[in-house]
């Protein structure tokens, strides 16, 4: 019959492999994350820069560069959207994987406890036969 740490070993490595999975999510939505805020700098930076080139000649380019500005703008809005919504993905993913290693690391715990109690037991066993065989030996023999 199988032991208690044997019953238990498939939940271990089934909550070891969900911790596992939950780690590269982590890393997954950490990188859309930082790509993200990087589109967002870019953004930013290429309207700072169109924003301080020197005014064209005309009402037209003036007119044109406003609104090239207002898409830029728009852009970027919708990049801090992204942003947003990416960072609240990756708090859900790191609470995802805070509860997948708190699972793994609990399991992994009862399932030492129990080797470790069942190696306790086979060495009490084993100690006793020892004991046993020792007083089997030591007794006097009536030859009578």
């Amino acid at each position: 019959m199988p032991s208690r740490a044997d019953r238990l070993q498939p939940v271990v490595d089934l909550a070891a492999e969900r911790a596992e999975k939950a780690t590269l999510a982590l890393a997954t939505h950490q990188r859309a994350v930082a790509d993200a805020e990087h589109q967002l700098s870019e953004l930013r930076r290429y309207r700072n820069e169109y924003a301080g080139m020197p005014d064209g000649i005309g009402v037209t380019a003036l007119l044109n560069r406003q609104q090239f500005l207002q898409k830029i703008d728009m852009a970027i809005v919708q990049q801090m959207s992204e942003v947003e919504r990416r960072g609240k993905a990756l708090e859900r993913a790191r609470d995802d994987w805070a509860t997948a290693r708190g699972r793994a690391k609990a399991l992994d715990s009862v399932a030492t406890k129990y080797r470790d109690q069942e190696r306790k037991q086979q060495d009490r066993r084993e100690q006793e036969q020892a004991d046993e065989r020792s007083q089997y030996r030591r007794a006097p023999r009536d030859d009578g």
